[in-house]
């Protein structure tokens, strides 16, 4: 009988270990979890800036609203 109070013993000391080891991994993912959203955030940012700039180069252009994207390609070979 006092075996079996020493086995229910030890198991509730494991998982008591197992617990407190999940809480500290818990605690540190939370941690990584909030550092990548600022870094996420960080990069959002920069990105933004970039396709203002790109876009702000992209309107400095001369001529560049009268061309056409697809540069009207002729539609066979004969026509060229």
């Amino acid at each position: 009988m006092i075996s079996e109070f020493q086995d229910l013993s030890d198991k509730i000391d494991q998982l008591a270990e197992m617990t407190a080891a999940l809480r500290r991994e818990n605690a540190q993912l939370r941690q990584a979890n909030a550092a990548l959203v600022a870094e996420n955030m960080g990069y959002q940012r920069r990105l933004g800036e970039a396709s203002g700039r790109l876009e702000a180069l992209l309107g400095s252009i001369p001529g560049l609203e009268s061309v056409d994207t697809d540069d009207k390609l002729p539609e066979n070979e004969d026509a060229q």
